[in-house]
This record gives C-alpha cells, sequence and structure tokens, in this order.
C-alpha cells in the first residue's frame, strides 16, 4: 500500500497538469535508462558478489586445510617431545635445569633492561627534541621508532609476565615505571601524524627521504600487527599449545595500528580542506572547477611523486583515489540533499560530473572503477528537483513580494511609490519581479534540458495569474473599508494612490511600442524563454500569455473602477442622495461633482497612464450617469409635475457635456446620456401614454430593468396601480432582441 501512495505521489509531482501528459514518452525514456542501469549495476554487485563469496569460500577452505596441518604437526611436535623425555635419562632434571637456565637468563636480560629502560628513554627524548626543530625532515624517525619499538616490547614483555604472576602489586608498579614510555610514544606518534597530515606537501616539495622514512616506519609497524592478529587467532584457537611455544609469545602483544591512522589522516588532510572548498562553492556556485583545484592536485601528486616512494602492494594511487572519490561522492551527496541549497549550486552538481569524470581520467581512474557512482546515478531525478528548486525559489520570491505589497497596502504607504521615466506612479517592487524571473529563465535555460525550461515557465506563468488575483482581491477588501458612511476616511488618497500605481504597473507589463523599441515586460519575458522551448509549447504558453495579458488589462481597468467608485462613495455620498428631492431643485449636485472630478483629473492626469485617462473619464461617465439614473430610488425622490425639472435634468446634463467635452471620447459619452431623455419622458407623459412611452424605451434599451421603471414611475407624483398594470401588461407583449449590453444594464 506505501508503495502505491508513493508512486501515486511522484506521479503527481511530474504530472500537474494536462499538457504534462506530453511528457509521458520523455519521463518513460528517463525511467527505462535508469531501470537499464540499476539492472545493470545489480547484475554487476551480483556477479562481483559471487566472486567474493566464492573467492571467501575458497580461502576458508585453504585456511581450514592450513590450520589441520598445523594442528597436525604440531601435535607431532608434542609427541615427539613427550617421547623424547623417555628416551634421554634423567629427563626431569635435565627440563627442570633446563627451565632455571632459561628463566635465569630472562630474569637478567630484563633486569638490564629495565636498568638501562630510563636512559634509553631519554636518549629518545633528545632525538624527539631535534626533530622537533625540523619537522619537515624527520631525520631521526627511523632511528626513533627502531628504538621505541625495542622498548614497547620490553614494556610489553614485562607486562605479560607479570599478569601470568598473578601479582596486582607489581603489575601497578610497574605500570607507573612504564608511564614514561606512554608520554614518548603520544610524542612520537605526534610526529609521525603530523608527517601523515603534511604527506602530500612533502611530496611537492620533492622531500623524498622524509616520504621513504615515514612509509618504512608505517609498513614496519602493519608487519607488526600482523603478527600480533596472526597470535591472537592462534591463542584464541590453541591457547593452551601456543603457549609452548616461546617463539610466539614473544614481541609486540597488542595492534598499534599505524597504517589505520596513515589512511585517516589521508581523509582527514582532504576534509580539511574540503571546508573551504565547500564555503567558496556556496558563496559562488560557478567556481566549482577552480575550488577543486587542490583536488586533483593531490592525486597527481600522488601519482608522480609518491608510487615509487611507497610499497607496492599498498597500490598507493589507487588508494588516495578510493579515499578521495567517496569523499567527494559522500560530499556531494550531502548537499543534493540539503533542502537549503539553490538551483544554481544544484546546477553546478549536475553539471560538475562530466568535468569529475574527465579529469579523473587523466590522472588513470577510469569511469567504472570509481565507485559508487558520484551521485549515485541521480542526474534525472536532480533535474527535476532542480526544476522543482526553481519553481520553489520563485514562488518564494512571488509570495514574499506580495506580502512586502500587501503590508505596506494595508499600512497605506507611501515609500514604495515612485515615479518612472514618464512620471507615471509606479510601486518599485514590480521591477524587482520581473528581474527574478528574467534571471530564473536564464538559470533554468543554463540546464540544457527543455523540459526543465518548459516546467519552470509554466510555473511562472500560474504564479503570475495568481498575482493577479490575489491584487484584486485585497483591492477589494481594501475599498470596501470604505464603503461604510460611518467608517474612517483616512488614509483614501493614498489608497487613490496605490490603486494609480497598481494600474500603471499593469499596463507596464502590456506597454508595447514598436514604433518606439519599447516592450513590456511581458513581452521581454517571452522572449527570455522563446528559444529554450519547443513550438508546442510555444504555441501553448503563447495563449497563456495572452490570457495572462487580458488579466493585465482587467486588473488595471478594475483599478480605475474602484478608484471611481470610491469617488462616489465617499466624496459624492451626500450629493447622491439629494438627487430628485425637493433639495436637488436649490442645490448645484451635478456642479459640485463634475468641479470635483475635475480637481482628481488635475491631480492625476501627470502620474496616470495615458492609457488608462481616457478609461478613467470613460469610467466616470458611465458611473455618474447610473448612479444620476438610480437616485430615482432615494428616500423623498418625488418628482412633481408642476415642478421645473425638465429644465432641472436640462441643466444636470449640460453641466456634465461641460465637463466631458473637453475629452475626446465625448461624442460617445453624450451617446450614453441620451437615456436621460427617456427619463424624462417616463416622468412628464400623460399617464395614458405611459406604456407606450415604456415600449419605445424598451426597444432602445432592451437590458432595461422593470424594477428601475417602478422606481421612476413611483417617483411621479400622480402615480397609481393602473399605471403600473398597463406597464406590466405592455412588458409582457414587448419582445425585443438582446443585443449589445447598454448603460441601463447597470442600473437596478
Amino acid at each position: 500500500m506505501n508503495d502505491n501512495d508513493g508512486t501515486s505521489l511522484k506521479l503527481t509531482d511530474l504530472l500537474h497538469h494536462p499538457e504534462d501528459l506530453d511528457k509521458i514518452p520523455v519521463l518513460k525514456a528517463e525511467f527505462l535508462r535508469k531501470k537499464a542501469v540499476v539492472d545493470g549495476h545489480l547484475k554487476l554487485g551480483l556477479k562481483e558478489q559471487l566472486e567474493v563469496t566464492q573467492a571467501g569460500m575458497n580461502s576458508i577452505s585453504d585456511g581450514q586445510r592450513t590450520v589441520n596441518l598445523i594442528k597436525d604437526e604440531m601435535m607431532k611436535i608434542d609427541k615427539l617431545c613427550a617421547e623424547a623425555q623417555n628416551m634421554i635419562r634423567d629427563f626431569p632434571n635435565v627440563n627442570l635445569l633446563s627451565q632455571t637456565h632459561r628463566n635465569f637468563s630472562q630474569v637478567e636480560s630484563m633486569k638490564a633492561n629495565l636498568d638501562t629502560f630510563n636512559d634509553r628513554l631519554a636518549a629518545l627524548e633528545q632525538l624527539l627534541r631535534e626533530d622537533d626543530e625540523i619537522m619537515d625532515n624527520q631525520p631521526n624517525l627511523l632511528a626513533i621508532h627502531f628504538e621505541l619499538t625495542k622498548l614497547r616490547d620490553i614494556r610489553d614483555d614485562a607486562m605479560d609476565q607479570i599478569r601470568r604472576a598473578s601479582d596486582a602489586s607489581l603489575e601497578g608498579t610497574l605500570q607507573d615505571y612504564f608511564t614514561r614510555l606512554d608520554d614518548v610514544v603520544d610524542w612520537f606518534d605526534d610526529h609521525v601524524g603530523t608527517a601523515c597530515m603534511n604527506l602530500i606537501p612533502l611530496v611537492q616539495a620533492d622531500n623524498r627521504g622524509m616520504v621513504v622514512r615515514l612509509a618504512l616506519v608505517i609498513e614496519e609497524e602493519e608487519k607488526n600487527d600482523k603478527k600480533v592478529k596472526a597470535l591472537q587467532d592462534a591463542q584464541r584457537e590453541y591457547k593452551e599449545l601456543a603457549s609452548r611455544f616461546k617463539s610466539i609469545t614473544t614481541g609486540p602483544k597488542e595492534l598499534r595500528g599505524y597504517k589505520d591512522k596513515f589512511l585517516k589522516s589521508i581523509t582527514l588532510h582532504a576534509q580539511s580542506q574540503l571546508e573551504s572548498t565547500e564555503q567558496k562553492f556556496l558563496e559562488e556556485s560557478n567556481k566549482l572547477e577552480k575550488s577543486f583545484k587542490w583536488f586533483f592536485n593531490d592525486l597527481n601528486a600522488v601519482k608522480q611523486g609518491m608510487v615509487e616512494l611507497m610499497p607496492k602492494k599498498w597500490r598507493i594511487l589507487k588508494t588516495y583515489g578510493n579515499i578521495y572519490h567517496n569523499m567527494m561522492h559522500d560530499w556531494l551527496l550531502k548537499l543534493i540533499d540539503d533542502p537549503q541549497l539553490s538551483p544554481a549550486h544544484m546546477l553546478a552538481i549536475i553539471h560538475w560530473g562530466e568535468t569529475y569524470y574527465a579529469k579523473m581520467e587523466t590522472l588513470g581512474f577510469q569511469e567504472k572503477d570509481l565507485r559508487p557512482q558520484l551521485i549515485d546515478d541521480r542526474e534525472g531525478e536532480l533535474v527535476r528537483e532542480w526544476r522543482q528548486l526553481i519553481v520553489r525559489s520563485v514562488d518564494q520570491w512571488m509570495d514574499r513580494i506580495y506580502i512586502e505589497d500587501k503590508k505596506a497596502f494595508v499600512d497605506r504607504k507611501t515609500d514604495i511609490h515612485h515615479n518612472d521615466e514618464n512620471g507615471y506612479l509606479r510601486t518599485k517592487t514590480i521591477t524587482d519581479m520581473w528581474r527574478m524571473l528574467h534571471e530564473q529563465i536564464l538559470a533554468a535555460g543554463s540546464s540544457d534540458r527543455v523540459d526543465v525550461t518548459e516546467g519552470v515557465v509554466d510555473a511562472m506563468i500560474r504564479a503570475l495569474k495568481d498575482r493577479q488575483t490575489r491584487w484584486q482581491k485585497l483591492i477589494d477588501e481594501e475599498a470596501a473599508k470604505h464603503a461604510n458612511p460611518q467608517s474612517d476616511q483616512e488614509g483614501l488618497q493614498i489608497l487613490q494612490d496605490w490603486l494609480v500605481a497598481i494600474a500603471n504597473d499593469q499596463i507596464a507589463c502590456i506597454d508595447d511600442n514598436e514604433d518606439a523599441g519599447q516592450m513590456g515586460y511581458l513581452t521581454r519575458f517571452k522572449k527570455d524563454f522563446e528559444p529554450l522551448v519547443t513550438p508546442k509549447h510555444l504555441l501553448h504558453a503563447t495563449a497563456e500569455l495572452d490570457g495572462l495579458r487580458d488579466g493585465y488589462v482587467d486588473l488595471s481597468t478594475h483599478c480605475i473602477t474602484t478608484f471611481v467608485s470610491l469617488i462616489f462613495t465617499v466624496d459624492f455620498r451626500s450629493t447622491l442622495l439629494d438627487l430628485f428631492t425637493p433639495r436637488w431643485y436649490s442645490e448645484q449636485g451635478m456642479k459640485r461633482m463634475t468641479i470635483t472630478f475635475d480637481d482628481y483629473i488635475g491631480d492625476y492626469t501627470e502620474v496616470l497612464h495615458h492609457s488608462l485617462r481616457d478609461i478613467f473619464i470613460e469610467e466616470f461617465a458611465d458611473e455618474l450617469l447610473v448612479r444620476y439614473l438610480s437616485s430615482v430610488r432615494n428616500k423623498g425622490a418625488k418628482l412633481k409635475r408642476v415642478d421645473p425639472f425638465n429644465d432641472k435634468f436640462k441643466d444636470d446634463v449640460v453641466t456634465a457635456f461641460d465637463l466631458f467635452q473637453k475629452y475626446p471620447d465625448f461624442d460617445l459619452i453624450k451617446q450614453k446620456w441620451r437615456v436621460v431623455d427617456g427619463l424624462v419622458r417616463l416622468l412628464e407623459a400623460d399617464k395614458a401614454v405611459v406604456p407606450a412611452v415604456y415600449e419605445g424605451f424598451k426597444r432602445e434599451y432592451w437590458d432595461v430593468q422593470l424594477s428601475w421603471i417602478e422606481a421612476v414611475l413611483r417617483a411621479r407624483d400622480d402615480f397609481d396601480r393602473s399605471m403600473w398594470n398597463g406597464v406590466k401588461a405592455k412588458a409582457a407583449e414587448v419582445h425585443v432582441e438582446r443585443g449589445p449590453e447598454t448603460i441601463m444594464s447597470k442600473v437596478r
């Protein structure tokens, strides 16, 4: 069940959208390639494992035969010894005398060694002090090692004899006596460790003598460790029999591990340089090859200057190569698995493999011999992951920019605005956003993978659409805060500035001017990825960009519409409530509204994009007309036939036209305002002809709401039920064809 869930999640990650189905052949080919690689590795691994197993079984069989032969020989020797005892007269006495003499010799030798022990230690300390002065050469290294080995053997023999004597008090005394030796051993080990850590610099400095001395010390210790290991195995298997033979109970008693320490120092030396390399790489992703110059220099130094100085059985170049390769493998996987790794660094790692293997081949290492594979054959996975890194980076950037804009917008901050080269009011973050998208497109293109670039482009388009949606929702939420008459109107002007800046931003995204050689952000965005994707995807992306372009137009228009709506909601609220009431005749409501709007035009003409100015005028003209017509629903709206309402309507229309006639779209505005004539006809017509007047109005404005007609008629001072019934009857009879929406579609 878990495997199925994992597969489903993997497919969900790969196939986000219907168009991703086109990638199935590519994905299938890649999975088949990976499967073939895995199958090959499994076959190779199985073959190697079988060979190792067979070799191990053969070694066990050979070892068993050897052990049996040794056992047989030792039994023969034991039998001969027993038989010899019977052949020699007075053998027990001779044997006792022999053992006494041997023990006396051992005691005499041990006493002599103990008597000179401290003097020999002092001589070693003097040699170590001399080498302290010239650590790069250490001429006394072999002499120190030779003598120190003897002293350690003396200590081991003495301690072994004491332990066999089971005298705890003497054992403690001896341990105290040999404490100084431990200090000298640590001192010597520090010299050897320093030489091991500086082995590459010693080779590069052509200090061949020091390298050879170190190699001899390590080799001798390796031999001693093998003897100790063999002794320990013999004592474990045949303890009683082995104890009878002095030749296998003398010498070193413990593994000293100098060879293992030598190999570990190779790793430590490389790791010490790797730390600084990692820091450089994280700072500059394009410097990976340069940062690893030391890596290949070290291996080249081993190949050129160390191979002939080391024991051949060590295969020192292969040893260094395996250690360095495994270190490189582990380091790369650590970075790959780091969720904070940037897309640029991930791409550098993906491209590093080819360069790495080429350089290793020049040093004599074939790719097939370097195991494990540098990044565990995860190139395909990493490419997809790298694409997701870019996508996540884009999403995070877009979220961060939106959050900053939202906070500044809600807090009504003005420091995020600036005037562009044309003087238009703009937000500062829009330029940063498109610059970021441009950089990420370049990063995706540098992968040389079409599927990566296409996936990133799709994600960017989705992010841009989401940004449009979130802006529109936020604008509506903030504008709604000023809809309540009792709400605090502080910050209204800043909100209006924001609406102008946001509207200008949207136009900047699509503002192409071929004659002036000017391209909007969206066109430049398309040119960035156009050469990096397939023709099929380009068609799909172009359609998406067209939708995105329409979205920018809609959002900019929505900003202007919201701006106009705020003018009526806040500035004209009380004036609109007086229309068609008794106060209407004495007040200059239309005049005040046109003057106020003219002031707005003066304030924002220079900072509003020229293509939005006409929209601003048209939106205001439409909204003014809609609000004017809707005011027949005002409380107290009553038009008496004896009152000069006809003249007042004419005065309002003329006042409005005085404002709008200065603008290019005046003819269109004038045509829309003709609907006021229809309103007047409904108000001044005799009761008997009202249904006929309604029919004419309906045929001219097919989308007029019957509820508005009722509100108009109720505003007449002679309204009665028969008038309304006549209109409803006529509405049932009249059938008009639907056409383009008229201004009456907005009047409720």
